[in-house]
């Protein structure tokens, strides 16, 4: 049988945190985090459970000193078989921060998928809502990742046969959903990821969509959604607006349920615009306006992931419309060259952190740093999973004992 495997948490350098009402900046003495680090003084969120449905698969990740032109014959520097899938990892990720994921999707009876599941299982995620099938081949990828422009290649092989929504029962979807904090979705196995949403809208659970690209089925789960994390090209080709902040009101004009998005821009961090229901907008801006003015405010000093905000504004994108809300701009951590390894999974990492830090209830100007700082840590080793910490990292333990501090109702 197929052994996935797993490493443990790169070390991440300490820091300190000081707060405001317009950014988060962190550095923590060494002395001060190890004594922070013990896993009883670190908060759980009441409601733990979050639900998940899309893919999951096996990667099989060489490393090359350069990436091979057409007709080479390369060898691989390293090589790394591993769990994969966007809604797996981000689960595993979150299951690491200590919530309870239930994940479904579908895997076949073959060495591949009993590795899958052991894989997750053994990250506390819950696979008894998968659906397995007798014959066929679990979805795998092959990975290249080039070390000398730090960029991956992914080439993905679906399963076989493919997920049908009349293999989730009415049962199972109900039972799946009970009790859940938030249902996450990454725009696979779309026609069955409908039908457990339904069920979550029906229940009042909040919906948080990954839209990496525009996918088939996708416009349905964005209609039901809460929360939208998304990548640099997806808010212009679903919108059509000509840049990013403008395509952001767009989908906010469009999806009246959405209560943030947030656009993720690698290296460079990452943008959100949160809708405001309770707060009287004191001016109305342009909404490119207003993003240059908060890149023009941002820590450029710092290794750390800071956060900048606008305060509450009649946020417009000429020739779309208006909305009342603020704009955060979120940096990433700065990470050493010698030390970045590979950014598969990074956006996975990042939504991770982030169900974490809405069951969590954390503040966004608190939610963003956190976030780049899981996925600066997913980028220190080869894999999605191999770098994604634990609660107990040291690197963490001050964004839990603000936690502890602010909300003791949090403390397990």
């Amino acid at each position: 049988m197929l052994s996935l495997n797993t490493t443990t948490t790169p070390n991440v350098t300490p820091f300190r945190s000081t707060l405001s009402s317009s950014s988060l900046s962190i550095t923590l003495p060494h002395s001060t985090r190890l004594k922070m680090s013990s896993s009883n003084s670190l908060p759980i969120p009441e409601n733990r459970i979050v639900v998940g449905l899309g893919s999951a698969g096996v990667d099989f990740l060489a490393t090359v000193s350069s990436f091979p032109k057409p007709d080479d014959k390369i060898r691989s520097t390293s090589l790394k078989v591993q769990g994969g899938g966007n809604a797996a990892n981000a689960l595993t990720c979150a299951a690491r921060l200590g919530l309870n994921p239930r994940l479904v999707s579908k895997v076949a009876n073959d060495s591949q998928g009993k590795a899958i599941l052991e894989e997750l299982e053994s990250d506390g995620v819950d696979t008894s809502f998968f659906v397995v099938a007798k014959d066929g081949n679990s979805p795998f990828t092959y990975i290249i990742v080039d070390d000398q422009t730090k960029t991956r290649t992914c080439i993905h092989t679906p399963g076989y046969p493919s997920m049908k929504p009349d293999e989730l029962s009415q049962s199972s979807v109900q039972s799946l959903v009970e009790g859940a904090r938030i249902a996450y979705f990454d725009g696979r196995l779309h026609e069955s990821a409908l039908l457990v949403a339904h069920e979550a809208a029906r229940k009042n659970i909040p919906i948080l969509v990954d839209a990496e690209r525009v996918r088939e089925g996708l416009d349905e789960l964005l209609d039901l959604s809460t929360y939208v994390v998304c990548s640099v090209k997806f808010p212009k080709a679903w919108s059509g607006a000509q840049s990013v902040p403008n395509a952001m009101v767009s989908m906010f004009l469009k999806l009246p349920k959405l209560k943030f998005v947030i656009v993720t821009l690698g290296e460079e961090g990452c943008i959100m615009l949160e809708r405001s229901v309770n707060e009287t907008p004191s001016k109305e801006v342009d909404v490119e306006s207003l993003l240059e003015s908060l890149k023009q405010k941002k820590d450029g000093t710092t290794t750390f992931p800071t956060c900048v905000s606008s305060s509450v504004e009649n946020i417009r994108a000429n020739g779309i419309g208006t909305i009342s809300g603020r704009l955060i701009l979120g940096t990433a951590e700065k990470i050493p060259p010698s030390e970045l390894i590979d950014s598969t999974g990074a956006g996975d990492s990042f939504i991770g952190a982030v169900l974490y830090a809405l069951c969590a209830k954390m503040p966004v100007e608190k939610m963003l740093p956190f976030a780049a700082l899981v996925a600066g840590a997913c980028c220190r080793a080869l894999g999605a999973r191999t770098g994604l910490p634990h609660r107990t990292n040291p690197c963490l333990s001050p964004f839990f004992e603000l936690d502890r501090q602010t909300n003791p109702s949090l403390v397990k």
